[in-house]
């Protein structure tokens, strides 16, 4: 279907991450799910449309833009590994400056883990992951598919903090104030081991099932 396809998946994108998110269909959508079946859902509403776009840039028709080189593929094997490390850090955590935290109200500023470095681990985990590839893939399709992410993740980091900042008042202010202040230390040691373990496991998945996923090795 080349471009075409390519067009509908990338507006079908916007659409899943903007409409589902903004009021009034997201209480309505809360109210009969429930916080964890919005989660849910959610989830895998946006993996489902991510994994088509993908392949739809893969089937959209090929225009070079640059020539490859191998250290391309060594930037993408370096910067993946800390992409993995901080998902693993920052899923299922109490994030109360962003939109896709869990139990926020157990949130700790004086330990706040991953969110001592960033506001937005998910995001920014988003950002590198899109500028590696964006390097690795020289055709048109794949840049304007890993610069829209990269710029959607950028942006959407600015949008987050300004929403929840007038959502949540002086204590947005207090909170981050105390969590740039926080010792730079995890939340539990034997959790911070597990995740990171979780996200070499991860990385080494990843490896493993991307000639099978998107039909290229990165080991080149």
């Amino acid at each position: 279907m080349g471009w075409g396809e390519y067009a509908a998946a990338v507006v079908v994108f916007f659409l899943t991450h903007s409409a589902p998110v903004r009021p009034p269909l997201r209480p309505w959508l809360v109210a009969r799910l429930g916080p964890a079946g919005f989660g849910l859902a959610y989830s895998a509403l946006s993996l489902g449309v991510l994994a088509w776009l993908i392949g739809a840039a893969g089937r959209a028709p090929y225009v070079p833009l640059w020539a490859w080189a191998p250290w391309q593929n060594h930037l993408a094997l370096a910067v993946m590994l800390p992409v993995c490390l901080i998902l693993a850090l920052a899923v299922a955590r109490p994030n109360p400056f962003s939109f896709g935290g869990a139990r926020n109200d157990r949130f700790d500023p004086a330990r706040p883990g991953i969110l001592r470095a960033t506001r937005h681990p998910l995001l920014l985990a988003l950002a590198l992951w899109a500028a590696a590839h964006l390097v690795a893939n020289g055709d048109l399709a794949h840049a304007l598919l890993f610069g829209i992410f990269a710029a959607f993740a950028g942006l959407g980091m600015r949008l987050v903090d300004r929403r929840r900042r007038r959502e949540m008042g002086a204590r947005w202010d207090r909170l981050d104030a105390a969590r740039r202040a926080a010792r730079p230390v995890p939340m539990t040691w034997p959790g911070a081991a597990a995740r990171v373990a979780a996200g070499g496991a991860l990385y080494a998945a990843l490896l493993w099932l991307h000639p099978w996923l998107f039909g290229v090795s990165p080991l080149g």
